[in-house]
């Protein structure tokens, strides 16, 4: 089935069966590895991407629904000259420990930030994680990289933390 959706900025036309998962046809068709494969059940968050601006777990996503949605990725956010603000506060905060886990925290939180703004709780950001599983961390160092990002997220234009 020919499914077109925007991915990662750009106009994109998947020719795939109707079963296939978004996980299977990003990373084994087209070589995106940033979206990674945890659990296969939903658990973990590994493989979040972001859908029309919200967190979606990609495993569970059949990229024949997906017809003129707004696919991102994780390769889609920034590049290694010029991070993605919640990309930089992940590495400013020292949020990341094997990095397994870390492009799905990155794009949940941009997701949280769109949500609640500038400045989320820790409370709230702990409870948007509940679906994201990290087995390195204590989470501390992700929640403050979160309320960074947000922060850096809605901060006028030319101004930083």
């Amino acid at each position: 089935m020919r499914t077109t959706f925007t991915l990662n900025g750009e106009a994109h036309a998947a020719d795939a069966p109707d079963e296939t998962l978004l996980t299977e046809y990003l990373r084994d068709t087209l070589g995106l590895t940033g979206t990674h494969i945890g659990c296969d059940t939903s658990q973990c968050g590994a493989c979040n991407v972001l859908v029309d601006g919200e967190s979606a777990k990609a495993c569970t996503l059949l990229v024949a629904t997906l017809e003129g949605a707004r696919v991102t990725t994780i390769e889609g956010l920034g590049t290694e000259a010029h991070l993605h603000p919640m990309q930089a506060a992940f590495r400013q905060a020292h949020a990341l420990q094997c990095g397994f886990c870390t492009p799905g925290m990155v794009v949940a939180g941009i997701a949280i930030a769109e949500r609640h703004g500038a400045e989320p709780s820790e409370e709230v950001i702990r409870h948007e994680l509940e679906g994201n599983l990290c087995r390195c961390t204590g989470y501390q160092h992700i929640v403050e990289a979160i309320r960074i990002g947000a922060r850096a997220i809605h901060a006028p234009a030319g101004e930083t933390e």
